[in-house]
């Protein structure tokens, strides 16, 4: 009986890799061992920029309403602590949202926070 071997299974798999790969600079487009070293260092960074993207987006947010807060006589810290006692639920994306196409709307919010927290 002739020996069975992965040849089919085996080329698709480096199909598959040289096809994500592609686009890369070097040996790495073009060497298959550099290319799995490569993609695998890839896909580790996009796992964990995926994450850093969300926290930096919420910093992003936060330094927008501290900004549009300190125009108004209000700090970051008051603004929220205000909403939370006024039970007012809207989210920091929201926030800087309003805070920069809205300012009626947040001046609103700001006038609720500062009555609930006084």
């Amino acid at each position: 009986m002739p020996r069975a071997r992965s040849v089919p299974a085996r080329r698709r798999a480096k199909r598959r890799l040289m096809k994500r790969v592609k686009g890369y600079v070097g040996g790495r487009h073009r060497l298959y061992r550099t290319a799995v070293e490569a993609a695998l260092r890839a896909e580790s960074y996009a796992y964990r920029d995926r994450r850093a993207r969300k926290r930096q987006f919420r910093r992003l947010w936060i330094v927008r309403i501290n900004a549009a807060c300190g125009t108004r006589g209000l700090r970051y810290s008051e603004l929220i602590n205000g909403m939370n006692k006024a039970d007012v639920k809207i989210d920091r994306k929201m926030l800087a949202e309003m805070a920069v196409n809205d300012p009626r709307a947040f001046d609103e919010i700001c006038t609720l926070a500062k009555a609930a927290v006084n």
